[in-house]
Protein backbone atom coordinates (compact mmCIF):
# COMPACT_ATOMS: atom_id res chain seq x y z
CA UNK A 1 0.00 0.00 0.00
CA UNK A 2 1.46 3.23 -0.82
CA UNK A 3 1.30 4.67 2.68
CA UNK A 4 4.72 6.16 4.34
CA UNK A 5 7.20 4.32 1.43
CA UNK A 6 5.70 6.49 -1.61
CA UNK A 7 4.49 9.67 -0.78
CA UNK A 8 4.67 11.11 -4.34
CA UNK A 9 1.68 8.98 -5.57
CA UNK A 10 -1.36 10.19 -6.66
CA UNK A 11 -4.70 9.33 -5.46
CA UNK A 12 -8.54 9.32 -7.18
CA UNK A 13 -11.31 9.07 -4.48
CA UNK A 14 -14.31 7.57 -6.61
CA UNK A 15 -16.55 10.59 -4.50
CA UNK A 16 -19.85 9.51 -6.10
CA UNK A 17 -19.12 5.45 -4.18
CA UNK A 18 -17.83 7.18 -0.98
CA UNK A 19 -20.55 9.28 -0.49
CA UNK A 20 -23.32 7.05 -0.88
CA UNK A 21 -21.48 3.37 1.22
CA UNK A 22 -23.89 2.48 3.43
CA UNK A 23 -26.53 4.91 2.63
CA UNK A 24 -29.32 5.49 -0.15
CA UNK A 25 -28.29 8.81 -1.17
CA UNK A 26 -24.98 10.39 -1.63
CA UNK A 27 -24.08 12.88 1.50
CA UNK A 28 -21.12 15.82 1.14
CA UNK A 29 -20.11 15.40 4.48
CA UNK A 30 -19.55 11.60 4.84
CA UNK A 31 -17.19 11.87 1.56
CA UNK A 32 -15.18 15.25 3.22
CA UNK A 33 -14.80 12.92 6.11
CA UNK A 34 -13.82 9.85 4.59
CA UNK A 35 -11.19 11.67 2.13
CA UNK A 36 -9.86 13.54 5.81
CA UNK A 37 -9.16 10.21 7.42
CA UNK A 38 -7.67 8.45 4.02
CA UNK A 39 -5.35 11.12 4.36
CA UNK A 40 -4.21 10.39 7.44
CA UNK A 41 -3.48 7.05 7.28
CA UNK A 42 -1.82 7.51 3.47
CA UNK A 43 0.47 9.88 2.45
CA UNK A 44 -0.19 10.89 -0.88
CA UNK A 45 0.97 14.31 -2.19
CA UNK A 46 -1.98 14.61 -4.71
CA UNK A 47 -5.63 13.84 -4.33
CA UNK A 48 -8.47 13.94 -6.98
CA UNK A 49 -11.93 13.21 -5.70
CA UNK A 50 -14.67 12.50 -8.85
CA UNK A 51 -17.82 13.06 -8.94
CA UNK A 52 -20.30 11.96 -11.51
CA UNK A 53 -22.96 14.56 -12.99
CA UNK A 54 -25.99 14.29 -11.20
CA UNK A 55 -24.06 14.53 -7.69
CA UNK A 56 -25.07 17.80 -6.93
CA UNK A 57 -28.76 17.10 -7.87
CA UNK A 58 -28.50 14.29 -5.54
CA UNK A 59 -27.25 15.57 -2.09
CA UNK A 60 -29.06 17.23 0.23
CA UNK A 61 -29.93 20.97 -0.48
CA UNK A 62 -28.05 22.13 2.58
CA UNK A 63 -25.29 20.79 1.37
CA UNK A 64 -25.24 22.49 -1.86
CA UNK A 65 -23.70 25.70 -1.53
CA UNK A 66 -20.70 23.55 0.30
CA UNK A 67 -20.65 21.13 -2.48
CA UNK A 68 -20.72 24.18 -5.54
CA UNK A 69 -17.83 26.00 -3.42
CA UNK A 70 -15.48 22.92 -3.65
CA UNK A 71 -16.55 22.30 -7.31
CA UNK A 72 -15.41 25.73 -7.78
CA UNK A 73 -12.16 25.54 -5.87
CA UNK A 74 -11.41 22.23 -7.81
CA UNK A 75 -11.77 19.95 -4.70
CA UNK A 76 -13.80 18.17 -6.30
CA UNK A 77 -14.11 17.87 -10.29
CA UNK A 78 -16.78 15.54 -12.24
CA UNK A 79 -17.07 14.75 -15.99
CA UNK A 80 -17.80 17.63 -18.67
CA UNK A 81 -21.23 18.00 -19.83
CA UNK A 82 -22.16 15.86 -22.36
CA UNK A 83 -19.61 13.06 -21.67
CA UNK A 84 -20.17 9.95 -22.74
CA UNK A 85 -20.60 7.70 -20.20
CA UNK A 86 -20.67 7.45 -16.38
CA UNK A 87 -18.29 8.98 -13.80
CA UNK A 88 -16.41 5.73 -13.46
CA UNK A 89 -15.18 6.39 -17.46
CA UNK A 90 -13.74 9.35 -16.57
CA UNK A 91 -12.34 8.62 -13.09
CA UNK A 92 -10.54 5.71 -14.57
CA UNK A 93 -9.07 7.54 -17.35
CA UNK A 94 -7.99 10.02 -14.84
CA UNK A 95 -6.14 7.48 -12.88
CA UNK A 96 -4.98 5.66 -15.51
CA UNK A 97 -3.13 8.83 -17.12
CA UNK A 98 -1.45 9.54 -13.61
CA UNK A 99 -1.08 6.06 -12.15
CA UNK A 100 -2.91 6.43 -9.61
CA UNK A 101 -4.57 4.70 -6.58
CA UNK A 102 -8.09 4.66 -6.89
CA UNK A 103 -10.37 4.94 -3.29
CA UNK A 104 -13.89 2.54 -4.45
CA UNK A 105 -15.88 0.06 -3.59
CA UNK A 106 -16.85 -0.52 -6.85
CA UNK A 107 -15.34 -3.14 -9.25
CA UNK A 108 -15.44 -1.31 -12.16
CA UNK A 109 -16.40 -4.55 -14.54
CA UNK A 110 -17.73 -2.97 -17.97
CA UNK A 111 -13.80 -1.49 -17.71
CA UNK A 112 -12.01 -4.78 -17.11
CA UNK A 113 -10.80 -5.28 -20.51
CA UNK A 114 -9.53 -1.79 -21.11
CA UNK A 115 -8.18 -1.12 -17.23
CA UNK A 116 -6.32 -4.32 -16.63
CA UNK A 117 -4.02 -2.58 -13.71
CA UNK A 118 -7.09 -2.21 -11.87
CA UNK A 119 -6.29 -6.15 -10.67
CA UNK A 120 -2.51 -5.06 -9.44
CA UNK A 121 -1.50 -4.94 -5.83
CA UNK A 122 -2.48 -1.89 -3.94
CA UNK A 123 -4.62 -0.25 -7.28
CA UNK A 124 -7.60 -0.52 -5.54
CA UNK A 125 -8.31 0.55 -1.78
CA UNK A 126 -12.06 0.32 -0.52
CA UNK A 127 -13.28 2.09 2.38
CA UNK A 128 -15.87 1.30 4.99
CA UNK A 129 -17.10 3.66 7.85
CA UNK A 130 -17.42 1.56 10.92
CA UNK A 131 -19.99 2.68 13.71
CA UNK A 132 -18.00 3.67 17.29
CA UNK A 133 -14.80 2.84 15.37
CA UNK A 134 -14.14 5.23 12.20
CA UNK A 135 -12.97 4.69 8.39
CA UNK A 136 -11.72 1.19 7.77
CA UNK A 137 -9.71 1.13 4.38
CA UNK A 138 -8.27 -1.63 2.92
CA UNK A 139 -6.72 -2.97 -0.17
CA UNK A 140 -9.12 -4.96 -2.44
CA UNK A 141 -9.42 -6.92 -5.68
CA UNK A 142 -12.09 -6.13 -8.52
CA UNK A 143 -14.99 -8.91 -8.47
CA UNK A 144 -15.32 -10.21 -11.81
CA UNK A 145 -18.92 -11.26 -13.02
CA UNK A 146 -20.19 -11.28 -16.15
CA UNK A 147 -20.44 -7.67 -17.12
CA UNK A 148 -16.19 -8.35 -16.44
CA UNK A 149 -16.27 -11.25 -19.12
CA UNK A 150 -18.51 -9.03 -21.25
CA UNK A 151 -15.80 -6.43 -21.54
CA UNK A 152 -12.77 -8.76 -21.38
CA UNK A 153 -14.01 -10.34 -24.49
CA UNK A 154 -14.66 -6.92 -26.02
CA UNK A 155 -11.53 -5.46 -25.13
CA UNK A 156 -9.87 -8.75 -26.87
CA UNK A 157 -11.64 -8.19 -30.22
CA UNK A 158 -11.04 -4.75 -30.47
CA UNK A 159 -7.57 -4.84 -29.42
CA UNK A 160 -7.00 -8.06 -32.62
CA UNK A 161 -8.20 -5.34 -34.76
CA UNK A 162 -6.71 -2.16 -33.65
CA UNK A 163 -2.70 -3.92 -32.81
CA UNK A 164 -1.88 -4.40 -36.92
CA UNK A 165 -2.49 -1.11 -37.12
CA UNK A 166 -0.42 0.25 -34.22
CA UNK A 167 2.25 -1.64 -34.80
CA UNK A 168 2.94 -1.51 -38.40
CA UNK A 169 5.52 1.12 -38.48
CA UNK A 170 7.54 -0.68 -35.78
CA UNK A 171 7.60 -3.56 -37.41
CA UNK A 172 8.39 -2.16 -41.05
CA UNK A 173 11.09 -0.34 -39.64
CA UNK A 174 12.68 -3.38 -37.37
CA UNK A 175 12.18 -5.27 -41.19
CA UNK A 176 14.04 -2.75 -42.42
CA UNK A 177 16.63 -3.14 -40.11
CA UNK A 178 16.98 -6.58 -40.00
CA UNK A 179 17.43 -7.03 -43.91
CA UNK A 180 20.07 -3.97 -43.83
CA UNK A 181 21.89 -6.65 -40.58
CA UNK A 182 21.21 -9.39 -43.32
CA UNK A 183 22.96 -7.97 -46.39
CA UNK A 184 25.62 -5.88 -44.42
CA UNK A 185 27.05 -8.56 -41.81
CA UNK A 186 30.39 -6.48 -41.81
CA UNK A 187 28.47 -3.51 -40.10
CA UNK A 188 26.90 -5.51 -37.85
CA UNK A 189 29.62 -6.72 -36.37
CA UNK A 190 31.02 -3.41 -36.00
CA UNK A 191 27.87 -2.13 -33.99
CA UNK A 192 28.14 -4.90 -31.95
CA UNK A 193 32.04 -4.14 -30.87
CA UNK A 194 30.00 -0.58 -29.47
CA UNK A 195 28.99 0.28 -25.77
CA UNK A 196 26.77 -2.18 -24.43
CA UNK A 197 23.68 -0.10 -23.85
CA UNK A 198 20.76 -0.38 -25.69
CA UNK A 199 18.76 -3.64 -26.65
CA UNK A 200 21.37 -6.71 -26.62
CA UNK A 201 23.89 -6.85 -29.14
CA UNK A 202 22.54 -10.38 -30.54
CA UNK A 203 18.65 -10.38 -30.92
CA UNK A 204 16.67 -13.76 -30.75
CA UNK A 205 16.17 -14.55 -34.05
CA UNK A 206 18.23 -13.96 -37.24
CA UNK A 207 16.90 -11.06 -39.63
CA UNK A 208 15.71 -13.09 -42.36
CA UNK A 209 13.77 -15.49 -40.25
CA UNK A 210 12.26 -13.19 -38.44
CA UNK A 211 11.19 -10.73 -41.64
CA UNK A 212 9.41 -14.19 -42.81
CA UNK A 213 8.18 -14.70 -40.14
CA UNK A 214 6.06 -11.62 -39.83
CA UNK A 215 5.22 -11.62 -43.03
CA UNK A 216 3.61 -15.03 -42.49
CA UNK A 217 1.88 -14.55 -39.03
CA UNK A 218 -0.05 -11.09 -38.19
CA UNK A 219 -1.03 -10.46 -34.79
CA UNK A 220 -3.72 -12.64 -33.77
CA UNK A 221 -3.25 -14.98 -35.80
CA UNK A 222 -2.78 -18.71 -34.77
CA UNK A 223 0.06 -20.85 -34.77
CA UNK A 224 1.31 -24.28 -34.20
CA UNK A 225 4.52 -24.65 -31.81
CA UNK A 226 6.99 -26.90 -30.33
CA UNK A 227 7.97 -26.09 -26.48
CA UNK A 228 11.72 -25.99 -26.74
CA UNK A 229 12.63 -24.60 -23.46
CA UNK A 230 11.30 -23.35 -19.74
CA UNK A 231 12.57 -20.06 -18.44
CA UNK A 232 11.48 -18.77 -14.33
CA UNK A 233 9.00 -16.31 -16.18
CA UNK A 234 7.52 -18.71 -19.08
CA UNK A 235 8.81 -21.29 -22.36
CA UNK A 236 10.42 -20.28 -25.19
CA UNK A 237 8.63 -22.29 -28.09
CA UNK A 238 10.03 -22.88 -31.45
CA UNK A 239 7.59 -21.70 -34.86
CA UNK A 240 8.86 -22.32 -37.59
CA UNK A 241 12.42 -21.70 -37.48
CA UNK A 242 11.79 -18.84 -35.14
CA UNK A 243 11.96 -18.78 -31.38
CA UNK A 244 8.97 -17.28 -29.76
CA UNK A 245 8.34 -16.61 -25.64
CA UNK A 246 5.64 -17.91 -24.12
CA UNK A 247 4.61 -15.77 -20.90
CA UNK A 248 2.93 -17.08 -17.51
CA UNK A 249 0.62 -14.10 -17.94
CA UNK A 250 -0.25 -15.92 -21.81
CA UNK A 251 -1.01 -19.33 -19.89
CA UNK A 252 -3.87 -18.71 -17.53
CA UNK A 253 -5.89 -15.87 -15.53
CA UNK A 254 -4.54 -16.41 -12.96
CA UNK A 255 -0.76 -17.01 -14.12
CA UNK A 256 0.39 -20.90 -13.50
CA UNK A 257 3.33 -20.60 -11.00
CA UNK A 258 5.81 -22.43 -13.69
CA UNK A 259 5.06 -23.35 -17.39
CA UNK A 260 6.04 -26.80 -16.44
CA UNK A 261 2.81 -27.45 -14.83
CA UNK A 262 0.77 -26.98 -17.90
CA UNK A 263 3.03 -27.84 -20.63
CA UNK A 264 6.17 -30.72 -21.16
CA UNK A 265 9.65 -30.12 -23.28
CA UNK A 266 8.84 -31.30 -26.65
CA UNK A 267 4.67 -30.96 -26.59
CA UNK A 268 3.07 -29.10 -29.95
CA UNK A 269 0.13 -27.20 -29.56
CA UNK A 270 -1.60 -24.22 -30.50
CA UNK A 271 -0.86 -20.26 -29.83
CA UNK A 272 -1.44 -17.12 -30.91
CA UNK A 273 0.55 -14.48 -32.05
CA UNK A 274 0.31 -11.66 -28.60
CA UNK A 275 3.17 -9.23 -30.00
CA UNK A 276 5.91 -8.36 -31.79
CA UNK A 277 9.69 -7.35 -30.32
CA UNK A 278 11.33 -5.36 -33.41
CA UNK A 279 14.31 -3.55 -31.36
CA UNK A 280 15.40 -7.79 -30.10
CA UNK A 281 13.51 -9.68 -33.39
CA UNK A 282 11.55 -11.06 -31.05
CA UNK A 283 7.71 -12.78 -30.83
CA UNK A 284 5.68 -12.85 -27.78
CA UNK A 285 2.57 -15.70 -28.18
CA UNK A 286 -0.10 -16.81 -26.03
CA UNK A 287 -2.39 -19.63 -25.30
CA UNK A 288 -5.80 -19.09 -27.33
CA UNK A 289 -7.68 -18.75 -24.38
CA UNK A 290 -5.81 -16.01 -22.57
CA UNK A 291 -4.55 -14.07 -25.88
CA UNK A 292 -4.33 -9.93 -25.02
CA UNK A 293 -2.97 -8.88 -28.50
CA UNK A 294 -1.16 -5.65 -28.13
CA UNK A 295 1.72 -3.56 -29.81
CA UNK A 296 4.28 -4.49 -27.56
CA UNK A 297 5.64 -7.43 -25.58
CA UNK A 298 5.09 -7.70 -21.86
CA UNK A 299 8.37 -7.09 -19.36
CA UNK A 300 8.55 -10.96 -18.87
CA UNK A 301 8.72 -11.31 -22.71
CA UNK A 302 11.67 -8.29 -23.25
CA UNK A 303 13.57 -9.43 -19.87
CA UNK A 304 13.76 -13.06 -21.67
CA UNK A 305 14.85 -12.39 -24.99
CA UNK A 306 17.80 -10.55 -23.27
CA UNK A 307 18.58 -13.22 -20.76
CA UNK A 308 18.32 -15.41 -23.69
CA UNK A 309 20.84 -13.25 -25.70
CA UNK A 310 23.11 -12.76 -23.55
CA UNK A 311 23.33 -16.36 -22.73
CA UNK A 312 23.74 -17.18 -26.30
CA UNK A 313 26.75 -14.73 -26.62
CA UNK A 314 28.22 -16.18 -23.52
CA UNK A 315 28.60 -19.48 -25.24
CA UNK A 316 29.47 -18.26 -28.31
CA UNK A 317 32.37 -16.61 -26.47
CA UNK A 318 32.91 -19.23 -24.79
CA UNK A 319 33.13 -21.44 -27.55
CA UNK A 320 35.27 -19.40 -29.40
CA UNK A 321 37.50 -18.87 -26.89
CA UNK A 322 38.17 -22.70 -26.42
CA UNK A 323 39.00 -23.15 -30.09
CA UNK A 324 41.51 -20.30 -30.23
CA UNK A 325 43.06 -22.11 -27.22
CA UNK A 326 42.72 -25.53 -28.91
CA UNK A 327 44.37 -24.32 -31.91
CA UNK A 328 47.14 -22.42 -30.25
CA UNK A 329 48.20 -25.65 -28.15
CA UNK A 330 47.77 -27.49 -31.27
CA UNK A 331 49.62 -25.93 -33.73
CA UNK A 332 53.51 -24.92 -33.92
CA UNK A 333 54.79 -21.45 -33.92
CA UNK A 334 57.09 -21.89 -36.54
CA UNK A 335 56.77 -24.27 -39.42
CA UNK A 336 59.64 -27.50 -37.79
CA UNK A 337 62.22 -28.16 -40.66
CA UNK A 338 62.11 -31.92 -41.48
CA UNK A 339 65.24 -33.46 -41.05
CA UNK A 340 65.53 -36.05 -43.95
CA UNK A 341 65.42 -39.26 -42.62
CA UNK A 342 68.69 -40.92 -41.37
CA UNK A 343 69.71 -43.85 -43.96
CA UNK A 344 71.03 -46.77 -42.23
CA UNK A 345 73.90 -48.57 -43.46
CA UNK A 346 72.61 -51.73 -45.49
CA UNK A 347 73.38 -54.62 -44.31
CA UNK A 348 76.56 -56.35 -45.16
CA UNK A 349 76.00 -58.85 -47.69
CA UNK A 350 78.15 -62.11 -46.16
CA UNK A 351 80.95 -62.15 -48.84
CA UNK A 352 81.18 -65.42 -50.98
CA UNK A 353 84.11 -67.28 -49.19
CA UNK A 354 86.24 -68.54 -51.25
CA UNK A 355 88.42 -71.11 -51.59
CA UNK A 356 91.22 -70.56 -49.53
CA UNK A 357 94.38 -70.69 -51.45
CA UNK A 358 96.66 -73.62 -50.45
CA UNK A 359 99.65 -72.89 -49.70
CA UNK A 360 102.17 -75.31 -51.69
CA UNK A 361 104.14 -77.35 -49.97
CA UNK A 362 107.80 -76.55 -48.97
CA UNK A 363 109.76 -78.14 -51.24
CA UNK A 364 112.90 -79.22 -49.78
CA UNK A 365 115.77 -78.54 -52.00
CA UNK A 366 116.11 -82.22 -53.93
CA UNK A 367 120.12 -81.88 -53.43
CA UNK A 368 119.23 -82.57 -49.69
CA UNK A 369 117.10 -85.75 -50.81
CA UNK A 370 119.76 -86.68 -52.65
CA UNK A 371 122.35 -86.74 -49.95
CA UNK A 372 119.85 -88.54 -48.07
CA UNK A 373 119.30 -91.20 -50.45
CA UNK A 374 123.17 -91.33 -51.01
CA UNK A 375 124.00 -92.14 -47.14
CA UNK A 376 121.21 -94.64 -46.71
CA UNK A 377 122.84 -96.77 -49.88
CA UNK A 378 126.54 -96.02 -48.47
CA UNK A 379 125.36 -97.74 -45.13
CA UNK A 380 123.91 -100.47 -47.01
CA UNK A 381 127.26 -101.29 -49.19
CA UNK A 382 129.48 -101.02 -46.30
CA UNK A 383 126.91 -103.94 -44.25
CA UNK A 384 127.24 -105.90 -47.24
CA UNK A 385 130.99 -105.66 -47.10
CA UNK A 386 131.20 -106.97 -43.72
CA UNK A 387 129.47 -109.87 -44.54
Amino acid sequence: MPKRSDPARHAVVDGSNIATEGRSTPSLAQLDEAVREFLKEFSFANVTVVVDATFGHRIDQSEQTMFEEARANGEVVSPPAGAIGRGDAFLLRIADKVGATVLSNDSFQEFHGDYEWLFEPDRLIGGVPVPGVGWIFTPRSPVRGPASRVAVQKAKKAKRVEAPTRVKKEVKAAIVVATEEAEKPEQKSRRRRRGTSGPPAEPVNEPLAFIDFVGAHPLGSEVEGEVDEFTSHGAFVRIDGVRCYLPLTGMGDPPPRSARELMQRGERRPFVIQAFDPPRRGVEIALPQFVHVAGQPTEETVEAEIEIAVAEQTRKKATKKTTKKAAKTTAPDKAVKKKPAEKKPAAKKPADKKPADKKPADKKPAAKKLSEKKAVATKKAAAKKKS
